[in-house]
């Protein structure tokens, strides 16, 4: 989620969110990694939109902090677009992370799924701007997958865990440290259909929700993520 701002002058569309993590397993250092992930891999593309027959440069700006001490009301009664809330633990039902629905403000991330140069985190973002998964998880002879391709894509050998295993085997498949954003994601967040008040809109939604640590059971005990990656 965030707020997109036309900047006419300068022929730029900014988009900008806010990362806010907590929970056991969350770090200062890891929530820096996840900012600059997300800032570098959506800006990396130079994804260009057009509004109105005019032609913006797409600039992504990402801000994140820590806040251990977060509670559960804080998280509810947010009614700031930008901020995106994200549980950080050792453990996650499912062994995934997840957000918590297209176009959501919140999620919870797998501490593994979260190395350097992973993409787990420019992914679920990109839910959260409401992208979802492609239909045709098979992209053999397409070369680099797209960043919202998820784990199991057959991709060709170059782009799997281990290029040497026949595809759709146990390491025969799309390594997510491969993808990559690509204009066609940043055509796929149709930001020209957003109800733009003056020069400013917002997109994806409030979901606010606060995520209970899965390792301590409780009502989150049988749920299933929705839109993993």
């Amino acid at each position: 989620m965030g707020t997109v701002e036309v900047a006419g002058s300068q022929k730029q569309i900014i988009i900008q969110s806010h990362i806010v993590t907590y929970g056991n397993a969350v770090s200062s250092d890891i929530t820096q990694q996840i900012r600059e992930e997300i800032e570098t891999m959506w800006n990396e593309v130079h994804g260009r939109v057009m509004i109105e027959n005019e032609t913006y440069l797409l600039q992504f700006r990402i801000t994140a902090e820590t806040k251990g001490d977060i509670t559960e009301m804080e998280v509810l009664q947010n009614v700031d677009p930008r901020n995106n809330y994200f549980r950080i633990e050792e453990f996650v039902h499912g062994r995934i992370s997840f957000v918590d629905g297209l176009g959501c403000n919140s999620g919870y991330f797998l501490l593994e799924n979260l190395y350097k140069g992973s993409t787990t985190a420019a992914h679920e973002y990109g839910h959260t701007l409401g992208l979802e998964h492609p239909r045709n998880l098979d992209i053999r002879g397409t070369g680099v997958p797209g960043i919202m391709y998820p784990r199991g894509t057959l991709v060709d050998p170059e782009y799997q865990y281990d290029p040497t295993i026949p595809a759709g085997q146990k390491g025969g498949t799309m390594h997510p440290m491969y993808r990559k954003v690509k204009q066609e994601d940043i055509d796929n967040l149709k930001l020209h259909r957003l109800d733009f008040q003056g020069n400013k809109a917002i997109i994806g939604e409030f979901t606010n929700i606060f995520h209970w640590n899965h390792a301590d059971g409780g009502p989150e005990d049988f749920f299933i993520p929705p839109i993993y990656g």
